[in-house]
């Protein structure tokens, strides 16, 4: 689906709009917050409350089940702001998401303008010209200079303008990164506040969760945050293992971030997603679109790793984990709040398009102090969510910041696509296998496959090239994949073990898929960067591979 029409629906630069919610999806008597209130409160600023204004102001939120309606109720014409939105953040938002999906949705056009000129006489020019207009890059002059004999290669085109837009997005997001260094470090300095050294994140392979990071928990990407998804998020206990031990080694041996005895911990989050608008077939397709058995796995997992860390190196070393589910027709979270043993329930959770709701009316230090209620009114839950107690303060203080940071991506969704995406489903560009593209953080860009061997990740590959089977083989297009991995310069010979493994991973891949590649529905492209994130990108030459 084209999702530039919501672009249409608004003026680029016309910041009159926000006084106005889109037809249909406002509230009876909704208050515009003044124009002071409106933009988000940075973590550390955000309001304690005191007990008394927690009890008055405590929201259906923690004990309600969602509301399908996220934002407001339909009626026309009137206003609909919610006070806590941060207004400018959103609108840098919608620049970049609009830049980078245009990139790829001018592809098909331009290549049918070529596709009519590849008899011209001067068509080389002609072509090149266009498509440094239009995509702003040029194409290989190899797939032009036999077209008038045999014809374009459509194929081979239409991927490698995937990859070229890929390319320059991933330069976008990394001149974005480094124009916002004093937000990531913000961030770590707020983490470490709340007492976390690192905060690994874990969500689902689904394009729709890719743009978690940055526009649905809005979370600068720093040196505290890690980001690897799998299918249906269940992710690899053992490497996940050994990514903790990486981290806690170097708080002992460097002091980074905190020394070992800082008292801080390790936080695991886990993000399962959901669709309130087809929940039987636009949920996870790893858990058959059952987000209960989507929570449950991710709950599962979350507890194998913990277990694994206390019996290999005592209950000292134990760990902290989050369960957060994401309704991905509107981005609304649901944060599965823990207890004060930092237990988790299913099915106790604060469910943020019902705290949207609840708190439209309110003025900005209202609805700040109602999200501190819906995390302690969380902890009273009894019934099957009964737990035993309320959150401690860091991770209270945590999942309140993320709650106010998501009210923001409500709104947004609300601004531009009346409350729901209109692709409620797939619509993803390219497959992403390996470490990925940590700077792009985008909804429905790409499909993450992450493996070290083809074997390993046999099941994320199979649901990836499953979804292109409908997106692309089935209009004739290739699937396009992107094998990218990261080296570490400071690591002698790291680099070229890396391009090592691009090429081994290509060829599994082919032969995975022989069919498909003998037929030119599967093209591959292999990259690498260095670790520091922003890194330049680097292509690997098929000719020297």
């Amino acid at each position: 689906m084209n999702t530039r029409n919501a672009y249409r629906r608004r003026a680029a630069n016309d910041t009159s709009r926000y006084a106005q919610a889109p037809v249909g999806m406002a509230q009876p008597q909704a208050r515009v917050a003044p124009a002071q209130d409106r933009l988000q409160v940075a973590p550390a600023a955000v309001k304690e409350a005191t007990p008394a204004e927690i009890e008055a102001l405590a929201p259906a939120a923690a004990i309600a089940p969602a509301v399908e309606a996220v934002a407001c109720d339909s009626l026309p014409q009137r206003s609909c702001r919610h006070p806590l939105t941060d207004l400018q953040a959103n609108a840098q938002l919608a620049r970049c998401e609009e830049t980078i999906k245009a990139r790829f949705e001018a592809i098909e056009p331009t290549l049918k303008v070529l596709a009519n000129l590849q008899h011209e006489k001067d068509f080389i020019a002609q072509a090149q010209s266009y498509a440094s207009k239009m995509l702003g890059h040029e194409l290989p002059a190899s797939l032009l200079e036999n077209a008038w004999l045999n014809g374009l290669d459509m194929q081979a085109l239409y991927a490698h303008c995937v990859f070229g837009a890929l390319q320059n997005s991933v330069e976008q997001f990394a001149n974005n990164l480094r124009s916002q260094s004093e937000n990531a470090l913000d961030t770590q300095s707020f983490f470490l506040d709340c007492g976390f050294h690192c905060v690994d994140i874990t969500p689902c392979s689904d394009g729709r969760l890719k743009g978690l990071s940055k526009y649905i928990l809005r979370l600068p990407l720093s040196a505290l945050t890690v980001r690897n998804a799998y299918a249906g998020a269940m992710f690899n206990v053992e490497a996940n293992v050994r990514h903790w031990e990486s981290v806690e080694l170097a708080r002992f041996r460097t002091g980074q971030p905190v020394t070992a005895d800082a008292g801080t911990h390790y936080l695991k989050v886990v993000v399962y997603h959901r669709s309130s608008s087809d929940p039987s077939h636009q949920g996870c397709a790893a858990h058959g679109s059952n987000d209960h058995v989507a929570a449950e796995a991710g709950l599962a997992r979350l507890h194998e790793f913990r277990e694994a860390i206390e019996n290999s190196f005592c209950c000292g070393a134990s760990v902290d984990i989050l369960l957060i589910g994401v309704d991905t027709d509107t981005d609304a979270v649901r944060i599965h709040t823990p207890d004060s043993k930092g237990e988790i329930s299913i099915h106790r959770y604060i469910d943020n398009a019902q705290l949207y709701h609840d708190t439209l009316n309110m003025t900005a230090d209202q609805a700040r102090i109602a999200v501190y209620a819906a995390v302690k009114k969380a902890g009273q839950k009894d019934g099957w969510g009964a737990g035993e107690g309320e959150p401690d303060e860091g991770i209270s203080r945590l999942i309140v910041n993320l709650l106010v940071n998501n009210l923001s991506q409500i709104e947004y969704v609300n601004d531009l696509y009346e409350g729901r995406y209109p692709d409620i489903g797939h619509a993803e560009r390219y497959i992403s296998v390996g470490d990925g593209f940590q700077e792009i953080q985008l909804r429905n860009v790409a499909y993450y496959a992450h493996l070290h061997t083809v074997e390993e990740g046999a099941a994320d590959l199979d649901i990836g090239i499953k979804i292109f089977t409908g997106l692309n083989l089935s209009k004739g297009l290739p699937v396009p994949i992107a094998i990218h991995y990261c080296y570490d310069s400071k690591v002698p010979g790291s680099r070229q073990r890396m391009i090592d493994k691009c090429r081994r991973v290509k060829a599994a891949i082919e032969n995975r898929y022989p069919e498909l590649v003998a037929q030119k529905k599967l093209i591959c492209q292999m990259s690498l960067q260095d670790k520091p994130l922003g890194s330049a990108l680097e292509i690997i030459d098929e000719d020297s591979a």
